[in-house]
């Protein structure tokens, strides 16, 4: 015997905040396809320490001097170029997955930081990008006294 639930329209319905909140999320976290070219945008990670937030992007097969990174006010702007390799001419593909052409990424950062102390270094193709946060962003510690 099968249960039977009544079917209630307004239980499937999403508010505006909920879509608009689904719609940046899905923006802002999953790599979208750039249109008229062979790369996506870089997979990123983000977490913050109490002193620093942290970047890492993956991209694999680019070199340090093909990256452009800049801060503006609270955005983090990822930008570069992967020239293509040299195609076989004498040979016919099966499969070609390699990414080529221009990228980018813009990330908000969740706080004031100090760009020009910003360090990035590049190790097996994953960019790793250190800003330390401005000092009003930090966590202040308050001691309570006893009377």
């Amino acid at each position: 015997m099968s249960n039977l639930i009544r079917w209630e329209p307004a239980r499937e319905m999403m508010t505006l905040r909920e879509a608009m909140s689904r719609l940046f999320d899905d923006a802002f976290t999953h790599p979208l396809s750039l249109a008229g070219s062979n790369w996506s945008v870089p997979a990123v990670d983000m977490y913050q320490t109490d002193n620093e937030v942290v970047v890492r992007a993956a991209l694999p097969g680019i070199k340090p001097d093909e990256v452009q990174i800049n801060v503006t006010g609270e955005v983090l702007h990822l930008k570069g170029e992967v020239k293509q390799k040299d195609e076989v001419k004498e040979k016919s593909y099966h499969i070609r997955e390699q990414r080529w052409g221009m990228f980018e990424r813009s990330i908000v950062l969740p706080s004031d930081v100090i760009a020009d102390k910003a360090k990035a270094e590049f190790e097996n193709g994953v960019l790793t990008i250190t800003l330390p946060k401005a000092e009003e962003a930090k966590p202040k510690t308050i001691t309570v006294k006893a009377k």
